[in-house]
């Protein structure tokens, strides 16, 4: 035990005094690591990501290369470690440097924060619309060549911010400053909702700011793919409005959108709440009734198909309203239009398990840069949960996976042929870790 360090003093245990030091050397907390880098192996995330970045750094003067910053900064958000600060001493962690490519005692430390911080700062946007795209093309890579039909959710959402970030504004409907990001994800065969790609947008950003050009290029890289898939947008009334609808049949694409109510809807779904209250008063059990009808609003070019769900839920009225294109039956469409709620448990994960609100730099690009290598970890951590499957964790939350399985301690031996990792004999989920070697070691080979 080395005697320089600090020692922290703990109730004996009989007659022998309890001392702990920080001087364990090559022991590491964060095993899984491990995992996540071979679920990059499988993805080809990293590679993707740090070669749509140009680096203009020396090449004679450069320690670290981008692919080597890039990784260890998503492998970090991935685990917990959401804040670059905590590289000052985890650029030195040897499952974190053997997930980077370093060998653990006889290669130099990762890279530290100011030079982390240096390259989220030193993306261009030219940068940051390459790397995005490269992330959507992984994600699009996963699913199968006889998909017939993918179903895109949109989004926006709040990231409170607390400082004077370039073009943070108040919000009046979050009622605080912050940016509105605005997310996309994938659906396909599987039922699986796979981030699909994250844009950072001003505080004061519009529903439709960004939304054609993600919505374009998403297009655009499914049909290269999957040139006869049936792609489906869905969104909540937020992105209910005619342009929106005009740009889906540009594209061909099908779509089931929220509408906002108003007097002329109120007035032609009136029948139908009627019938509602009329059940609830000779019934006296809640009810639900569904119907459609055929509107036009007046800035609208042609008549559109409105699906009403009417419901009275503890003697109150509820009727809401959805516009679509879609054939199915009121009941279908209505039902189709609710399964985007799962969106919204996505979206948490992001904003709680991966804290990608951590947009504190004064720029705004190099916020929009963070929020890419957070998107960048929900993704690596979605390849881990489908390999989870046929386990407990098949459906667990990031949280719960990464502190079950993630977070394991081991103690790491360098030799001249082999780096060992030796875990703990007592691991509760053993047979979880040899599920998911034996899964991504399928997919990568």
């Amino acid at each position: 035990m080395d005697n320089s360090l600090p020692a922290l003093d703990f109730p004996a245990v009989g007659k022998r005094e309890i001392v702990a030091k920080f001087d364990g050397g090559n022991v590491t907390s964060d095993a899984g690591l491990l995992l996540l880098a071979q679920a990059d192996k499988k993805l080809g995330l990293i590679q993707a990501m740090a070669g749509a970045i140009g680096d203009p750094r020396q090449p004679g003067k450069v320690r670290h290369s981008v692919d080597e910053i890039i990784a260890e900064r998503v492998f970090a958000i991935a685990n917990g470690y959401e804040d670059a600060n905590d590289l000052h001493t985890l650029k030195d962690d040897p499952a974190l440097k053997v997930a980077c490519g370093r060998r653990p005692e006889t290669e130099p430390a990762l890279a530290s924060q100011p030079t982390i911080s240096r390259v989220e700062n030193m993306a261009t946007t030219k940068d940051l619309l390459r790397m995005a795209i490269a992330l959507a093309e992984r994600v699009i890579a996963r699913l199968p060549l006889e998909t017939k039909e993918v179903v895109l959710d949109v989004d926006a959402t709040d990231d409170p911010c607390h400082g004077q970030q370039e073009l943070e504004f108040f919000n009046g409907y979050y009622d605080h400053h912050c940016y509105v990001p605005l997310l996309v994800h994938l659906t396909g065969p599987d039922g699986q909702q796979r981030l699909l790609g994250s844009m950072l947008r001003p505080g004061n950003a519009s529903y439709k700011r960004g939304l054609f050009g993600m919505l374009r290029r998403a297009v655009r890289l499914l049909r290269v793919r999957l040139p006869d898939v049936k792609i489906v947008l869905r969104a909540d009334a937020g992105f209910g409005y005619y342009d929106v609808l005009h740009f889906c049949e540009r594209h061909g694409v099908d779509y089931v959108l929220g509408l906002k109510t108003n007097r002329r809807l109120a007035v032609l779904s009136t029948p139908v709440q009627m019938e509602a209250c009329s059940y609830f008063r000779s019934k006296g059990n809640d009810y639900r009734i569904f119907a459609e009808f055929a509107y036009k609003a007046g800035s609208w070019k042609n008549l559109q198909r409105v699906v009403v769900k009417s419901e009275i839920t503890l003697g109150k009225l509820n009727t809401r309203f959805v516009v679509t294109n879609l054939t199915q039956f009121p009941a279908e469409i209505y039902q189709f239009y609710c399964a985007r709620g799962e969106q919204e448990n996505r979206i948490k994960e992001l904003k709680l398990d991966l804290e990608s609100g951590r947009t504190s730099c004064h720029r705004f690009f190099a916020n929009q840069m963070r929020l890419l290598l957070h998107t960048a970890a929900c993704m690596l951590m979605s390849v881990l949960q489908e390999a989870a499957s046929g386990t407990i964790y098949a459906k667990a939350q990031i949280g719960t996976f990464r502190l079950r399985v993630l977070k394991v301690a081991a103690r790491v031996v360098e030799s001249c042929r082999r780096i060992r990792f030796h875990l703990s004999a007592s691991y509760a989920d053993q047979a979880t870790w040899f599920h998911l070697n034996r899964r991504l070691a399928q997919a990568t080979t």
